[in-house]
């Protein structure tokens, strides 16, 4: 098992900025993926942007050139700097990890969430 334990959301202006953390412990396997998804109201989750244990990264279309997702593999941390946040990411961000067996997905855990809010 792996437990998640994310931080750092919050309210803030159009234009601002916030970092979200997120702590791994329990099980860590070496070969995985961390990242962060988000739910709005009324709309399914969808994918921010995530890191891979070798350092790949992928980042949603609407994210890109804003967001940054990085990690810490010594303190098993994943992070997410957000700037120039907009209204329309405002949302419930859920921090992931993806153990990863044979170049598969071999298990999935996720966050209890933490909210940002942009709105003047």
């Amino acid at each position: 098992q792996v437990q998640l334990v994310e931080s750092g959301g919050g309210t803030v202006q159009p234009g601002g900025s916030l970092r979200l953390s997120c702590a791994a412990s329990g099980s860590i396997f070496s070969t995985n993926a961390m990242g962060w998804y988000r739910q709005a109201p009324g709309k399914e989750r969808e994918l921010v942007a995530f890191i891979t244990s070798g350092g790949r990264t992928n980042y949603a279309d609407s994210v890109m050139g804003r967001f940054t997702v990085s990690r810490d593999n010594a303190k098993n941390t994943v992070y997410l700097q957000m700037n120039s946040l907009k209204p329309e990411d405002t949302a419930v961000y859920y921090c992931n990890y993806k153990k990863y067996t044979l170049g598969f997905v071999s298990a999935t855990y996720w966050g209890q969430g933490t909210q940002v809010t942009v709105s003047s």
